[in-house]
């Protein structure tokens, strides 16, 4: 009997649907396989999410072949990747290819050639002509090269072509990007060999072999092939080979990024109460075996880290296994040596700073049951951790657990509850400042809420005070003539700091020497040309950098507009406040931590190394260094200019602020000697500014709350973000004013009276990487019911439950 794959395939068509293929006899396909089908013309990649015994269309095509000999994903993969595609709006087949193993070749290269090269192929349109003769010219070619180069228009010259049987396609796997790493060694034959069979294989005139052979036999174990043939030579290895006294052996071997690090395990500290209770309360749910999510509210330092690893080890103990995510590649270093030290030769860690064989060699090990504990940024969600038990989210506030840049647009938190629920888990949200929508879904019961209101102290686990907060006017600073980027409550603050020999953090969410670089004659503005944003100038480097798409430049001689040669960068960023630390206080050893500076492989965990050790007095960085490190020799924070981000056209940037702020005054006041922080602002009686000032999260989130509800805003209705990008600005504004009329003919035809469709208008910014943007948001309780009833064209990027609407 023919059995039938449903197929979630590679393919724009494909979209959140799959496709009916046959399985053909001798065929082992299974849940989860990837495989290769024919789509149209060509062989593309799936993903096989069911099987039956029916086919739901009339004509079937057959399942080219398999991809993988084993099935890459489980049932709990595919329902999780199901759901993705469904609740984000993401193609079956890229929600899926998250969870599969990486290295994988997921997708087939597609070649064309001329079938009969020297043939006359008789009359040509001008596109169908074109393509002929670039194949004369290369032979075989790659589908997508051939395209790249010719234009859109070649696609429908290849089509026809090929139903003329002038030119053939075909496809081939392409090699995957990692694998398992094999070592050759040189080993001793079987200890059978006698003495006298040994000395009478060797013989006397090879004294090279004989040293080889005592050399490994004496360290009793494999050496490298590459050494042995280095130190005694090739013949040497050749010779001991023939007479059967050494056997060459390949050893798998584990690219470990772990690899050296020792964990020196630590007994756990006492709990406070408080603590106790949310652990507690952790426990309890994880022992239903039923799925639960807990918000965890704690100030900064107020041991959450510490609830995390006891769920952690009650997972353990039950032969569960865990997920712990932190939002930034920084925090891991600091987030592997606690848990590391817990929970030793039990860590895995998976982000985007591991090589390709590194990440190969960790995911094999996680899906094989070698760990128990996985750390990793935003994508460690998708980890294929057996037996999970708990996944905890640190910072879980944080915008970088939402995928922005790529479809589909996840967020990690709301990944991780789906996975939760598919597995029975229990998720852990932890933060000092949650999410308001997340802290909504709390009072109303969606989310049990645990909190921890003091810090504490980790030598003695007694309770510790929130650092002092003082909040400085830069208009009245300016007024009374102060030009200096450091008032003066942060002059005087450093100064006593620094000649007490203790440690400082100037904070500053901006890169680079200046943000402005503007003519001083004419008025004119060094803007990107690909994305109408004022130029960052770099000192180091002396070239202008566009924060947003990457363009560089040279630094101006003169204006390009009036040739006048005063050329002044304006602003502030983290350089120039090096600049300007090391000058006010000579001989101040200071540490830069940003993208710029630790954009090499380890440079996070480096630079806080150094820093810890004391390498650096002051630590100058952006918002990386807010979130979660934990610096006991700081009794300083100065907060450079709390206003950048507070005026943004977003509905989330009080909220931003607000929590970078507390965050940031979080990184002080953790050791005996206690801490303050100096926030610089022009806007000091901003509810934000105020709430943070006094560390008052209860008080933000009333203000803020209100503000939403107002507005009819995220937690009382929900988002969907559709942004349209072209290089020609006119064709971007009549494509979204065509959507925009679409959605609101559909609206009104279908009585829809809870969605309501906002813009089109321009994008901020609305020009980034030489494309003109504008966009549409969809707002209301169930804005999907809406955007259902149309087709989106394609160039249109879909995101729904958007962190931002910039």
């Amino acid at each position: 009997m023919t059995k039938y794959a449903e197929v979630a395939v590679d393919a724009p068509a494909g979209y959140n649907r799959t496709f009916t293929y046959s399985i053909p006899d001798g065929m082992s396909v299974a849940h989860g396989h990837l495989v290769r089908v024919p789509f149209g013309r060509r062989v593309l990649s799936g993903f096989v999410f069911d099987i039956s015994n029916e086919s739901k269309v009339t004509q079937t095509r057959d399942i080219h072949r398999l991809a993988h000999r084993e099935p890459v994903l489980s049932y709990r993969d595919l329902a999780l990747a199901s759901w993705a595609s469904e609740h984000y709006m993401g193609s079956l087949f890229d929600c899926a290819a998250l969870l599969a193993p990486p290295g994988l070749s997921l997708r087939a290269n597609s070649y064309v050639s001329l079938s009969r090269p020297d043939a006359e192929p008789g009359r040509l349109t001008q596109a169908q002509a074109r393509v002929v003769a670039y194949l004369k010219r290369r032979g075989r070619v790659r589908r997508d090269t051939l395209v790249r180069n010719l234009g859109a228009s070649s696609e429908r010259a290849l089509s026809s072509l090929a139903a003329r049987g002038i030119i053939e396609g075909w496809s081939e796997d392409r090699k995957p990007a990692a694998g398992p790493l094999y070592i050759t060694y040189v080993e001793a034959a079987e200890p059978s060999v006698t003495l006298e069979e040994r000395e009478e294989r060797l013989g006397s005139r090879a004294p090279r072999q004989a040293a080889l052979l005592d050399h490994i036999e004496g360290s009793g174990a494999p050496m490298r092939l590459s050494e042995a043939t280095k130190a005694y030579g090739s013949s040497a290895v050749k010779g001991l080979e023939g007479k059967g006294l050494l056997r060459i052996v390949r050893i798998r071997q584990d690219r470990d990024p772990l690899a050296g690090r020792t964990f020196t395990q630590e007994e756990p500290p006492s709990l406070t109460p408080r603590q106790r209770q949310c652990v507690d309360r952790i426990r309890r749910a994880m022992d239903t075996g039923s799925p639960r999510v807990f918000l965890l509210r704690g100030v900064t330092a107020s041991g959450k880290t510490e609830v995390y690893m006891r769920a952690l080890s009650h997972a353990l103990s039950r032969g569960k296994r865990g997920i712990v995510m932190v939002p930034e590649l920084a925090l891991t270093p600091q987030t592997i040596d606690r848990f590391g030290r817990r929970f030793p030769e039990q860590v895995a860690v998976l982000h985007s700073g591991l090589s390709r064989g590194e990440h190969h060699d960790q995911w094999w090990g996680i899906r094989e049951g070698g760990y128990g504990v996985v750390i990793g940024s935003r994508s460690a969600v998708f980890a294929p951790q057996p037996d999970l038990g708990v996944i905890v989210i640190d910072e879980e506030h944080e915008w970088t657990y939402k995928q922005q840049d790529t479809s589909p647009h996840y967020h990690a938190r709301e990944v991780a509850i789906k996975l939760a629920e598919l597995a029975n888990a229990v998720v852990i949200l932890g933060s000092a400042t949650p999410d308001v929508v997340s802290n909504s879904r709390a009072i109303e019961g969606e989310f049990e809420l645990l909190e921890l209101p003091h810090r504490i102290r980790a030598s003695d686990s007694g309770e510790t005070l929130l650092p002092r907060v003082r909040v400085v006017d830069l208009r009245r600073e300016l007024k009374e003539g102060n030009r200096s980027i450091f008032s003066r409550a942060l002059s005087q603050a450093m100064e006593f700091a620094l000649r007490e020999g203790e440690q400082a953090i100037l904070y500053l969410n901006r890169r680079g020497s200046g943000s402005l670089v503007q003519c001083r004659d004419c008025g004119h503005s060094m803007r990107c040309r690909r994305c109408d944003l004022p130029m960052t100038y770099h000192a180091q480097s002396e070239r202008l950098l566009c924060h947003r798409c990457g363009h560089r430049q040279s630094y101006p001689q003169s204006c390009p507009r009036c040739r006048g040669p005063r050329i002044r960068y304006l602003g502030l960023g983290t350089q120039q406040v090096v600049e300007e630390v090391e000058k006010a206080f000579p001989g101040v050893k200071t540490l830069r931590w940003d993208r710029d500076a630790v954009s090499a492989r380890g440079g996070h965990e480096h630079a806080m190394a150094g820093f810890l050790k004391g390498d650096a007095q002051v630590l100058v960085g952006t918002q990386m260094i807010a979130k979660g490190l934990h610096f006991p020799d700081v009794t300083l924070v100065g907060v450079m200019c709390a206003d950048i981000g507070l005026y943004l056209p977003d509905y989330r940037a009080s909220e931003r602020v607000f929590q970078l702020l507390c965050q940031v005054s979080g990184r002080t006041g953790r050791g005996p000697r206690g801490g303050q922080v100096v926030v610089q602002t022009y806007s000091p009686d901003h509810y934000a500014i105020r709430a943070a000032a006094d560390q008052d999260y209860e008080w933000f989130f009333r203000e803020e709350i209100a503000y939403r509800d107002e507005q009819d805003l995220p937690p009382y209705s929900n988002l969907i973000h559709l942004v349209y990008a072209h290089t020609g600005p006119d064709h971007c504004r009549q494509q979204a004013v065509a959507l925009g009329e679409s959605l609101r003919r559909e609206r009104l035809a279908w009585g829809i009276t809870e969605a309501d469709v906002l813009g089109p208008a321009p994008a901020y910014p609305p020009r980034v990487g030489g494309r003109y943007r504008w966009h549409i948001v969809l707002r209301g309780q169930n804005p999907r019911e809406l955007l259902d009833k149309v087709t989106v064209p394609s160039g249109w990027t879909v995101d729904v439950d958007p962190m931002s609407v910039m």
